[in-house]
């Protein structure tokens, strides 16, 4: 099963497994906003677990962060 990059594009896997994903709404029409719309519309956002398990499904062989082995 190949890796879908329009998902790889849009989704990004945490090396804790956490699926994030980028806000809508950031591309234009950014001047009407409030300036705390537009600061809370930097940071990404966690997909629900629902979701996540087919996104890991539809990004398997995309490459991920590996864990650090603690000593």
């Amino acid at each position: 099963m190949k890796t879908r990059k329009s998902i790889k594009k849009r989704f990004k896997i945490t090396k804790n497994g956490k699926v994030l994903l980028r806000p809508v709404g950031q591309d234009h029409f950014r001047a009407k906003k409030s300036g705390k719309i537009k600061r809370q519309k930097r940071s990404p956002i966690k997909v629900d677990d629902s979701l996540a398990k087919e996104i890991k499904k539809a990004l398997k062989y995309a490459p991920r962060k590996k864990k650090k082995n603690k000593k």
